[in-house]
């Protein structure tokens, strides 16, 4: 967790969560890492934290929990090394953003771009068991995660959060305060993406919020930092 406690979330973290908290997230990590294969790996845990500060945060994109299978997990919701296939839910994104943009979509899974430009691509739970999605739910990462949402909203500048799916949703309540915009929409994946995931435009109503907020939007497609 070394790196983590670098980041500007540390502290206000360490303030609102009871104490032994991390304590407790430590010994949970080397529990698991040590009894059977867990992603992603150890040092990505807390990457979206690590990639996109609290400071620069302007987009939330909430996921559930990271991909089951070797080598996807990269600590941020929904995104895959450059050199892995899309998955099923990040190959619905693309279509999405590229029908509502009339663009193109990036050119491969990986999403750090869109971390370096302020959006945090948070999971509600932070590891996963491999091949078992959900495996960690419910276990320790709830009331941190909670409270990211929560330090997030609280911001005075404006925030888009964008939540797909019933999981995501019930995060909203979480989502306190005037200056923020909340999307919802079914899930990216392939069960449900046809129930009003596609044509939700997330990605131009939350360029057009930030824009009207006089923040600067996303490059989505190109992923040029701003």
């Amino acid at each position: 967790m070394a790196d983590f406690f670098d980041t500007d979330w540390a502290e206000p973290l360490v303030r609102a969560l009871p104490n032994q908290y991390f304590e407790q997230i430590t010994n949970f990590l080397t529990q698991v890492y040590a009894q059977e294969t867990v992603y992603p790996s150890r040092d990505h845990v807390f990457a979206a934290l690590e990639q996109t500060s609290l400071a620069q945060t302007k987009v939330v994109l909430l996921g559930q929990d990271p991909y089951i299978k070797p080598g996807q997990a990269q600590g941020l919701s929904f995104s895959v090394p450059a050199d892995f296939p899309l998955p099923p839910s990040l190959r619905n994104i693309y279509q999405e953003l590229q029908d509502d943009l009339q663009q193109g979509h990036p050119a491969n899974g990986d999403l750090h771009p869109w971390a370096k430009q302020g959006v945090l691509l948070l999971n509600t739970v932070l590891t996963v068991p491999a091949g078992q999605s959900n495996g960690h739910a419910g276990l320790i990462w709830e009331p941190f995660t909670d409270e990211v949402i929560r330090l997030v909203a609280a911001k005075s500048e404006a925030v888009v959060f964008v939540l797909w799916g019933k999981p995501a949703q019930k995060k909203a309540n979480l989502i306190q305060g005037p200056n923020n915009l909340i999307l919802k929409a079914p899930h990216p994946s392939p069960l449900s993406a046809y129930r009003g995931f596609f044509g939700s435009k997330p990605f131009s109503q939350t360029n057009q919020f930030l824009l009207s907020a006089g923040r600067q939007p996303i490059d989505w497609v190109n992923g040029n930092q701003s």
